[in-house]
């Protein structure tokens, strides 16, 4: 058994109930609920106090998930995916199945496949995207660590995972790049 079994189980109870968690990432803490449920979504928008026009990012655990979850997904996606040397999020275009309110207005999604244990463990025991927003209230700065993040926060999930808690390596969010159909890829935060 894991070390964070306890918290996997917790966290899936939370997020197929339409719950939102808060939970170490494989780069800064997030607040987290399943994709494609709208309504826990929402809440995560009004937790964040932060507007639905902005974009949420969606962990999957594999580049097979690319496939369900957007409409035409770059032929080389894995080869490229497996090539970043830290944690990357790209913006697709073309997504399907997942809540209205994480595509973007120009119907773009962004996704980030996760190497790290936990989130991976997560993510394939839900069987369906996560999302992950930093944990923090809209426009404050983005918690490095557990003891960074607002009260406020930890006190609007329904579950917080334990694991990682007294982790004070400081994270970073992670690189955003676009992806276009044409295989081009511009990098819009490093």
């Amino acid at each position: 058994m894991t070390d964070f079994e306890q918290d996997i189980t917790a966290s899936l109870a939370a997020l197929r109930a339409g719950g939102i968690i808060l939970y170490p990432t494989d780069t800064i803490w997030g607040i987290g609920c399943d994709a494609t449920d709208e309504k826990a979504v929402r809440r995560i928008f009004d937790l964040k106090r932060r507007d639905e026009s902005k974009s949420l990012v969606i962990l999957m655990a594999d580049p097979r998930d690319l496939l369900q979850y957007l409409s035409t997904p770059p032929p080389d996606i894995a080869d490229r995916i497996a090539s970043f040397d830290r944690p990357t999020t790209v913006i697709y275009e073309g997504a399907l199945h997942l809540a209205p309110n994480v595509v973007a207005e120009d119907g773009t999604v962004a996704i980030r496949l996760v190497q790290d244990a936990f989130c991976r463990h997560l993510v394939k025991r839900l069987r369906k995207p996560l999302v992950s927003t930093s944990a923090n209230i809209s426009g404050q700065p983005s918690p490095a660590t557990f003891a960074d993040i607002d009260p406020a926060v930890i006190a609007g999930v329904d579950y917080t995972v334990e694991y990682r808690r007294d982790d004070t390596t400081p994270k970073r969010p992670s690189r955003i790049v676009r992806i276009s159909p044409d295989g081009s890829m511009e990098v819009l935060r490093d």
